[in-house]
Parts: structure tokens; sequence; C-alpha cells
């Protein structure tokens, strides 16, 4: 079971937003990296309080797990999940300032280099309604940019390795010393040694790989899932960008989708809605029988609770509503015609089902069987 996040962060669920936030700068500079070199316990922690961070410093996310706690977040959604070090540092910028010699959180552990991203990138994974009902693990294969076998990065000119330029300027105050990013690395401080045959300026070339991606059960048309690290991968060894799926729903021969519930037409003959009849349905993961009652009517819903959609945040099933239609035969022999023919020139001859002898309808269903 997981850690209450209130607890990780060492605050009451009262805890105003800026308490919070000083919760958390405690907690990440107790366990960071540069402080914990080579500690697995430290960096675990470290991570916890960045997870625990990540939702309450955000207050849409913390009320919902104020209202759900974890659940709210479960299905791939991407809140806490799969976080590591460089997600951490892009993530959350702000929090450290100057605590870590001018690099802080920006990558690099203390240095002033950041670590370039790689772009991400969107495809569209298309479900049938079964796949979404159970959850799938889809492979699929995305083009990515890699870096080429061979490319070979070495230490900036410009900046030295440092990522950074230093600039003195003269002001009223007297002279100023102040940094920025690197132009010519843009931060990283690398820059290409060799490009290899078919690489881009930044030694990177296409590569088809297969990504194992797993799809929670009940999920919608529109969502979006994230794999991380899965998509481009940027240059002179940065953090490869996320490839983000869009989940595309195949239209259904039987069912219709409304949120987490199922609509289905069932249609029945003249006879089974005067007698009553039982029938199986085949659902998308099995099977449920139901009981039509003698004289039931077209247009008749019934509904089987339980027996629709998963929630993707384990709020439990939709229903299936059955709707029944009772079937009118196009063409009649010459016995059926009669019967009609004798129904519609006498009000009084049909009698009701339930009060009635089940020998007439018996008679109608041997008719139209």
């Amino acid at each position: 079971m997981k850690e209450d996040y209130y607890e990780i962060l060492g605050v009451s669920k009262n805890a105003t937003a800026a308490e919070i936030k000083k919760a958390y700068r405690k907690k990440a500079i107790e366990f960071h990296p540069d402080k914990n070199p080579d500690d697995k316990v430290a960096e675990a922690n470290f991570k916890k309080a960045a997870e625990a961070y990540e939702v309450l410093g955000n207050q849409e996310k913390r009320s919902k797990y104020d209202q759900f706690g974890h659940a709210a977040f479960e299905g791939g959604q991407g809140f806490g999940q799969g976080m590591n070090m460089d997600d951490i540092f892009s993530q959350f910028g702000d929090i450290f300032g100057s605590a870590f010699g001018g690099g802080g959180f920006g990558g690099g552990f203390g240095g002033g280099q950041r670590r370039a991203k790689g772009s991400d990138m969107r495809i569209r994974v298309k479900l049938t309604l079964e796949e979404i009902a159970n959850g799938v693990e889809k492979k699929i294969k995305v083009p990515r940019k890699v870096q080429a076998p061979g490319v070979q990065y070495g230490s900036c000119s410009t900046c030295n390795g440092k990522g950074q330029v230093m600039k003195i300027a003269n002001t009223i105050l007297g002279r100023m010393q102040t940094s920025s990013v690197c132009p010519s690395c843009n931060g990283s401080g690398k820059t290409l040694l060799n490009r290899p045959a078919g690489a881009d300026a930044q030694g990177m070339i296409k590569k088809e790989e297969t990504v194992s991606i797993k799809i929670p059960a009940g999920v919608e048309e529109g969502m979006q899932l994230k794999v991380g690290g899965k998509g481009n991968e940027a240059a002179a060894d940065g953090i490869s960008g996320d490839l983000l799926v869009l989940i595309e729903e195949l239209p259904h021969d039987k069912f219709v989708r409304e949120a987490n519930h199922l609509h289905f037409d069932l249609y029945i003959s003249i006879s089974e809605a005067a007698l009553g009849v039982s029938k199986e349905l085949t659902l998308l993961d099995g099977k449920a029988r139901i009981k039509l009652e003698p004289g039931i009517q077209s247009g008749k819903t019934l509904r089987l609770r339980g027996k629709g959609l998963p929630s993707i945040n384990s709020y439990g099933n939709g229903d299936l509503l059955v709707h029944v239609n009772v079937w009118t035969p196009k063409t009649l022999n010459k016995e059926q015609r009669q019967f009609f023919e004798k129904m519609q020139g006498d009000t009084n001859f049909i009698p009701h089902p339930e009060k009635s002898d089940k020998s007439f309808f018996e008679k109608v269903k041997d008719m139209f069987a």
C-alpha cells in the first residue's frame, strides 16, 4: 500500500500551498543526490518526496487526492508514475534556487550544465471495446530519433564544458558578474566532434523501435497516455522525450458506448413478447441471461448492473442497458395472415397472457416459429 503523500512531506491535510512547498524543499535538500552520492535509500526518498509534491503542489490534483486518495491517479495517467531524476529536475527547478551551486535543480548535479531533452512523439492507437473492457498491452513500431552509432561529443569550446558563459557588466553598483546559458551548446556543455554517415547536424538518425504500451481497462476516446522516455532521444546524452498515446475507439457491431455504460438492442418475436422468454446475451467478456416477462412491450429497457465497462479510476463498472424491440414479420403465410385479420377485426380476440390459458399463446408461438 502506498504511503500517504501528506505523511511523506510531514504536513497536515490543512497545510497551505506555501507550507507544502517549504516542506518539500526541506525533504528534497535532505535527500538530494549531491548530498547523498550512491545512496539508494536517499534516492528513493528523494523520488517519494517529488511524487508527493507533484500531487499536493497542484490544487486540482490535490483536490482529487483528498477525495479519492491514490485511486484518483491509477490507470496510467502519469501522476507520480515512473518519475526519474531527469523528470524531477526538469519539473521542479524553481524549488531550489541556488541551493546547489548555481546548477541547482536544472540537472547536472551541482554544475552549470543542463541536459537537453528530446522532442515528444504522438501516436494514435485504435482499440476495440473488448480491449477497452479488459485492458491490453500493445506493441507498436515507432520511428524514433536516436544517437547515431559511433557519434562522439566533446567539451564545448565556448563555455569550456560548463554549459554557461559568464559576463561582467558595469552598473551603478559597480561591476557585476552574471551567467547565462551557453549559446553554442544550449547549456549541455558538449559539442559534436564527428558526424557519422546518415546522421543530422546533431548526430541523430531515425530508427524504428518496438515499444510496449500497457493500456488500462476503461480508457475513453480522446484520452492521452504517456510512455516516459520513449520519444525522440536528445543529442549529447540528453533526456529522451516522451511518447504520447492518443486513444481512438473503434465502433462495435452490437454495443454502443455511453461513458461506462453500454447499450444493446435486443430483438424478439411477437410470440416471445406474448409468452415471455429467457435470453442469453454474449457480453464483451462473458455471458449473461435475462428473463423477459410475458406481455413485454417494445421499447422496454432492462438494466443489468455492473455489466458495462470498468472505470479507469477503479470506481466499479457501468451498466448494460438492454432495449427490447419486438420484431414484426415482413411476409406472412396464409394461416398467419388469417390470424392477424381476425385480430384486427376483434379487439377482444387477444386475451391477456397472465390471465388466460397459455395454450392460445403456444399456438401463436408455433404459428410464428
